[in-house]
C-alpha cells in the first residue's frame, strides 16, 4: 500500500495506480505536509471530500515528479518556520506547473515569496480565532475559494509573519491584524488561517471550492452507491441465515455493522456481535455498549477473554511472538460465539491495508513484503468469512460509515493496534501490568479531551516499561514501573512526529498515574519521530 510519496519510482507510480483502482478514480491530489500540527486535518477534511489526496513529501518530490502525477490540485500545509529564516524543503519549481495550488498559512507564504511578494515578520501576532472579512469588491474567478460562506466567519489564525508588497497577489480577505488573509495570484490560492479545523467556520466549503470548482474535479469516492452495492452483496450472500461479527468499536467493524443492518433489514435473529475484553482500551467496551448494547436489529455479547489471553502470553516477550498469540486467542473466541449463536457467517472489518501489509493484495500474485501481521488476516475459520471492506483503505472505509450512518465519534477515534495494549507493554505481560497500562491509557485519553486535545493528536498512548524507578510514597520508599507516554501529530500513520504537548497538562497526567496507579514508579514522554521509531512501542 501507498506511503508517504517521495518520488515517481516504478513501484510508487504502479501502488498510485493500484489506489486509483480501488478509489474508483482517475483523478488525483496531493497534500505537501510542511510540519503543522493540524496536518491530518487537512487530510481527513479531503477524505470527507471521496477525493483521492496522496500525501507527498516536499524534501524529496520534485516538479519533474508533480509531472508523472498529473495531480488536479496541490495543497500546501502550514508549519512552524518562517520562510525568510529558514524556508521549508520544497522545489519551487512546482508552483510553475500551471497545477492549482491552494497554499496554508506557511504554505501560501512560500508561494507569495516565490512570485516575489514579501514576508516579513508582523507587528501583530495571530494565534487563536479571528473575524476573516471577505473582500466586497471580489468578481469573477477570485469569488470562487469563498462561494457559499459568509462574507466575515471566525477562522482560526496561528502566524507571526505577514504578506506585503503584494507582486501581483489579489487580496481575497484580511483580519484585523493580517491585510492579507487570503489571496490569489493566477492559478495559485491562499489563506493565512487553518480551513482544516472545526474553529474555522464553512472550513470544508473552503476544501470544497478549490477542489471541485477551481481545480475542475469530477470524481468523489461513490460512498453512496458503493455502500449500497455493498448492502446488495451481503443481503445476496446472506439471505435468511445468521452472521456473527467481531465488533471492536473501533471505525472499521462498526461500518461493517450498519451495512449488515441494512442487508439484513434490521432483523435482529440474524446478527450476533461479540466484542472481546482483555487487551482492549479503557473506553472501548463503554463506546460498544453506547451505540451497540440496546439496539433492536443486533444482539451483543461481551465475552471476557482476559484470563485466555494471559494464558496464551505466559513467559511471551518477543512483540512479534505476542502478535501470534494474540491471533490464536482471538480465532479461538470468535469460532465459538459462531457455534453458540449458530451462525453461518464471521463477519470483519478487515480492510485491503490489514491485508496488504500482511503480505498480500496484489492483483497480479506477485509476492508482498510482510510488514506486520495483521490479527484479522488469514485466520482460517471453518465459516465462511463476510469482509465487505476487503476492497477499502481507512478513508473510503470511513466515508461508506458516514453513507450508512455510523456516528462521527465512532468514525474519528484514535487508531488503536488489533493486538490491543500487549504491544504497550515492554516484555511479558501480565495481570499487573496489563491493568497498568489500561488504567495509565485512562487517565492520558481523559486529560487529551478534557484539554481539548485529542482531536488534534492523531494518536497517543501509554506504555508500562521494563524499567523499575525508586521513588517515595508516603514515608516509604518503594519501586515501580515506569510508564512511557507518547503521542505524535501524522497524517497517514506512515510518517510522525512527537507532539509537544503543553508542561502544565504532563505535569497534570504524570502525577495523576503516579499518584493513581499502584506500581507506578514514574512517567516519562517520548520525544522520538517516525523515522526512526515506529508509532506504537512495538
Amino acid at each position: 500500500m501507498l506511503y508517504t510519496f517521495k518520488g515517481a519510482t516504478e513501484q510508487a507510480l504502479r501502488e498510485v495506480d493500484e489506489e486509483k483502482a480501488i478509489r474508483k478514480t482517475g483523478e488525483i491530489f496531493l497534500l505537501f505536509t510542511l510540519g503543522s500540527q493540524f496536518d491530518h486535518l487537512i487530510k481527513l477534511a479531503l477524505d470527507r471530500l471521496g477525493v483521492f489526496c496522496l500525501v507527498c513529501d516536499p524534501a524529496s518530490v520534485t516538479a519533474e515528479d508533480v509531472k508523472q502525477l498529473n495531480p488536479k490540485g496541490i495543497i500546501i500545509s502550514g508549519g512552524p518556520v518562517s520562510v525568510y529564516e529558514e524556508p521549508p524543503p520544497f522545489d519551487g519549481k512546482i508552483f510553475d506547473l500551471g497545477i492549482p495550488v491552494l497554499g496554508i498559512c506557511l504554505g501560501f507564504q512560500l508561494w507569495a515569496q516565490h512570485i516575489g511578494a514579501q514576508v516579513r515578520r508582523g507587528e501583530k501576532r495571530e494565534f487563536g480565532t479571528h473575524s476573516f472579512s471577505r473582500m466586497d469588491s471580489l468578481c469573477g474567478a477570485s469569488v470562487r475559494l469563498f462561494a457559499n460562506c459568509p462574507k466575515k466567519m471566525p477562522v482560526l489564525e496561528s502566524h507571526g509573519d505577514v504578506i506585503s508588497n503584494l507582486g501581483g497577489i489579489t487580496v481575497l480577505g484580511e483580519t484585523e491584524n493580517a491585510p492579507v488573509a487570503a489571496g490569489r495570484f493566477q492559478h495559485l490560492w491562499g489563506v493565512q488561517f487553518h480551513p482544516e479545523v472545526t474553529e474555522t467556520m464553512s472550513g470544508l466549503q473552503i476544501f470544497e471550492n478549490f477542489c471541485f470548482s477551481i481545480c475542475g474535479a469530477e470524481d468523489r469516492f461513490p460512498a453512496g452507491s458503493v455502500a449500497e452495492s455493498k448492502v446488495g452483496e451481503l443481503r445476496e450472500q446472506v439471505g435468511d441465515q445468521k452472521v456473527l461479527l467481531a465488533l471492536s468499536g473501533g471505525s472499521d467493524s462498526s461500518t461493517v455493522a450498519y451495512l449488515l443492518k441494512r442487508a439484513l433489514q434490521g432483523q435482529k435473529k440474524q446478527l450476533h456481535a461479540v466484542y472481546i475484553k482483555g487487551i482492549d482500551r479503557p473506553d472501548d467496551e463503554a463506546c460498544v455498549m453506547k451505540y451497540f448494547g440496546d439496539q433492536d436489529w443486533l444482539t451483543l455479547e461481551v465475552v471476557d477473554a482476559t484470563g485466555q489471553f494471559l494464558a496464551a502470553l505466559d513467559g511471551v516477550a518477543n512483540m512479534r511472538d505476542k502478535r501470534l498469540a494474540m491471533r490464536l486467542v482471538y480465532r479461538r473466541v470468535l469460532q465459538a460465539a459462531a457455534v453458540r449463536s449458530g451462525a453461518n457467517f464471521i463477519a470483519q472489518g478487515t480492510l485491503y491495508t490489514d491485508i496488504s501489509e500482511s503480505g498480500g493484495g496484489y492483483a497480479s500474485g506477485a509476492k508482498k513484503a510482510q510488514i506486520k501481521l495483521h490479527h484479522n488476516v488469514n485466520l482460517g475459520f471453518t465459516l465462511p468469512e463476510l469482509t465487505p471492506l476487503a476492497d477499502c483503505v481507512k478513508d473510503t472505509g470511513r466515508n461508506i460509515g458516514r453513507a450508512v450512518g455510523v456516528p462521527e465519534e465512532l468514525l474519528i477515534r484514535h487508531p488503536f493496534p488489533g493486538p490491543g495494549l500487549i504491544v504497550r507493554i515492554e516484555g511479558v505481560v501480565s495481570e499487573t501490568n496489563l491493568a497498568i497500562a489500561r488504567q495509565a491509557d485512562s487517565i492520558f485519553i481523559e486529560e487529551l479531551r478534557k484539554w481539548e486535545l485529542y482531536e488534534s493528536i492523531w494518536q497517543a498512548g501509554a506504555v508500562v516499561t521494563d524499567s523499575v524507578a525508586t521513588c517515595t510514597k508516603g514515608d516509604d520508599a518503594v519501586s515501580g514501573r515506569v510508564v512511557a507516554l507518547w503521542a505524535v501529530w501524522s497524517v497517514n500513520g506512515f510518517t510522525a512526529r512527537w507532539a509537544r504537548l503543553p508542561y502544565d497538562f504532563l505535569d497534570l497526567v504524570s502525577r495523576r498515574i503516579t499518584n493513581e496507579i499502584r506500581g507506578v514508579g514514574g512517567v516519562v514522554y517520548r520525544v522520538s519521530s517516525k523515522p526512526p521509531t515506529t508509532i506504537e512501542w512495538g
